[in-house]
C-alpha cells in the first residue's frame, strides 16, 4: 500500500456528497448522460452524423444512445508534432435493474395489477423485496416535429415486490432460489373503493412524467429503481450507503478528475484528456454504445482528423497517437468482507477507506501489468493517493470490464482501477466515504 499524504477531511466529505447527490439525481443511465452534460456546461455538443470543426483549446462531448459519452478537451495549439497521445479514463453508466417489458402491465384475479419485468445484468435479487421502488428511464413520443426523446421518473414510492410470508415457505432462511417470473415482478395496483385495477396506468404514469399524452408514447426503455435515499453511515460518517455505486461512484468521481483540470497551456508535448461513460457494461458491453463497440475509436479517429499530420493520412497520424496513449479503466472492486473474510484472496484485501483500488487477472480481464502498475504508482506517489490491489481468489472466477474490452477496438496501455465496496450488485450498496476524493485526486493528476 502507499503512504498517502495528510487528506483534507472536509473535502473528502464534500466530494462525497456531492457523489451521493448525483447518485439519487440519476435514476437510469439516460438520467446520467442527461447530469454529466449539465456538468459540461461550455463544452460543445458534436453529432456524429454531422462534420466537425474543431478548434484549438475547445471542449467537446459526443452521446452516444443519450446513455454513453465521451467528452475531451483540445490544446491551445494544435501544431504537427505537440500532442503525443490520450489520457484516456472510462467508466459506465448502467447498473443491475430489472427493465419493465413492453405491453408490461399484469391483471392477477382481477384485483392486482403487477408489472411485467426482466433482469438487466447479474443481480442480487432479495434486496429488492420488502422495499419501495419506482421506475425511471426514457420514452419515445410522437410530437409535432416527429419522433422525440424524453427523460422519465416517477419521483414517488410507486411499487413493491413483496416477500412470501415465513408461513407459507418456511425453508426460505435455509436457501431459496428466486424466479424472476414468480417471485419478482412488482406489485403496482390494489383495488381500491372505486373500484378493480384496470390496464393503462402505467402508461398515464409515464406520460405524465414527461409531458406528453398517453396516446402519443411510441416505445420506452423503462427500469425500476428503488427509492432509499443515498446515506452516511458509521460511527464517524466514514462510509456511504447507495443505489448503483457500481459504477457511478466510478463515473462522478472520473468526471471531477476530468472537469478539475483545465491547464492545457503548457509547453512541450500534451495529452489529450478523454472521459468515457459506456452503456451495457453490465451485460457485456456488446451494443453500439458499449465498451465493445467502435464508440471510441470513431471519436479519437475524427479527433486524429482535426489535428492532421502533414502528408499523413488519418490512419497513421492516429496510430502514432494511440502509441503514446493510456486509458483507466475504472469499475468498483469487492472489498473485504466483515462477515465473510474467507472470500477475499490470501494478499490482495481492499478495504473501505484504504484508497483507490488497482485490479490485476493473470488472464487480462483486468488490463493492468507491471507496466502499467508502476504508471499508475508514480501517479498516485506523486497526487499524495494511497493505492491497494485486488486480485480474485484463485478459486473464484471473476468477470471482465471495460479496458480489456474496449482495448479490442483502442489497442493502448491500460490498468484496471476503482474503488472498494460491499454488496457488489445488490440494490442498495457500500462503501468508504473517503475514496471518493482519493480517486478524484488521482484522476485529477493524471488528466494533467
Amino acid at each position: 500500500m502507499s503512504k498517502a499524504k495528510v487528506i483534507n477531511v472536509s473535502d473528502n466529505m464534500n466530494e462525497a456528497k456531492g457523489l451521493l447527490e448525483f447518485i439519487d439525481a440519476s435514476p437510469s443511465p439516460f438520467h446520467v448522460i442527461e447530469n454529466i452534460k449539465k456538468e459540461l456546461a461550455g463544452y460543445t455538443e458534436l453529432k456524429e452524423d454531422e462534420d466537425w470543426d474543431l478548434k484549438a483549446g475547445g471542449g467537446y462531448y459526443v452521446p452516444r444512445n443519450s446513455s454513453s459519452l465521451i467528452a475531451f478537451r483540445l490544446p491551445k495549439s494544435l501544431r504537427a508534432g505537440e500532442i503525443k497521445g490520450f489520457n484516456m479514463a472510462a467508466a459506465h453508466s448502467d447498473s443491475p435493474a430489472f427493465k419493465i417489458k413492453n405491453d408490461g402491465e399484469v391483471i392477477v384475479e382481477d384485483k392486482y395489477l403487477k408489472l411485467n419485468v426482466e433482469k438487466y445484468g447479474g443481480m442480487l435479487m432479495a434486496p429488492w423485496l420488502d422495499r419501495p421502488l419506482s421506475i425511471a428511464g426514457r420514452v419515445f413520443t410522437q410530437g409535432k416535429k416527429g419522433v422525440e426523446e424524453k427523460l422519465v421518473n416517477i419521483d414517488r414510492d410507486l411499487l413493491i415486490i413483496p416477500n412470501i410470508a415465513i408461513h407459507m415457505n418456511r425453508d426460505v432462511n435455509d436457501g431459496y432460489k428466486f424466479n424472476v417470473k414468480t417471485d419478482m415482478q412488482p406489485l403496482m395496483c390494489a383495488m381500491t373503493p372505486d373500484g378493480k385495477p384496470e390496464k393503462g396506468i402505467l402508461n398515464k404514469f409515464i406520460a405524465e412524467s414527461a409531458g406528453v399524452k398517453p396516446e402519443n408514447i411510441l416505445s420506452s426503455d423503462i427500469f425500476l429503481y428503488p427509492r432509499v435515499k443515498s446515506t452516511f453511515l458509521g460511527a464517524d460518517n466514514e462510509m456511504i450507503a447507495a443505489r448503483a455505486l457500481d459504477d457511478l461512484e466510478c463515473v462522478y468521481s472520473l468526471m471531477r478528475g476530468f472537469l478539475s483540470n483545465g491547464n492545457m497551456k503548457k509547453k512541450g508535448k500534451t495529452a489529450i484528456p478523454v472521459y468515457c461513460v459506456f452503456d451495457n457494461e453490465e451485460t457485456g458491453s456488446l451494443t453500439r454504445q458499449g465498451a465493445d463497440s467502435g464508440f471510441l475509436h470513431d471519436v479519437l479517429y475524427r479527433i486524429a482528423a482535426c489535428l492532421g499530420g502533414g502528408n499523413e493520412d488519418t490512419s497513421l497520424t492516429l496510430m502514432k497517437l494511440l502509441a503514446g496513449s493510456f486509458m483507466i479503466s475504472a469499475d468498483n472492486a469487492h472489498a473485504l468482507h466483515p462477515n465473510h473474510p474467507e472470500y477475499a484472496d490470501a494478499s490482495n484485501r481492499p478495504v473501505l477507506n484504504g484508497g483507490v483500488v488497482v485490479k490485476f487477472n493473470a488472464a487480462q480481464k483486468y488490463t493492468t501489468d507491471a507496466s502499467s502498475h508502476a504508471f499508475i504508482k508514480e501517479i498516485a506517489n506523486k497526487a499524495g493517493v494511497p493505492l491497494q490491489t485486488y486480485s480474485n481468489r484463485p478459486d473464484i472466477a471473476g468477470g471482465s470490464t471495460l479496458g480489456n474490452l474496449s482495448g479490442r477496438h483502442v489497442p493502448v496501455q491500460a490498468a484496471d482501477i476503482g474503488l472498494a465496496q460491499l454488496a457488489m450488485h445488490s440494490c442498495y450498496e457500500t462503501a468508504g466515504t473517503y475514496d471518493v476524493g482519493y480517486l478524484i485526486k488521482l484522476i485529477s493528476y493524471y488528466y494533467n
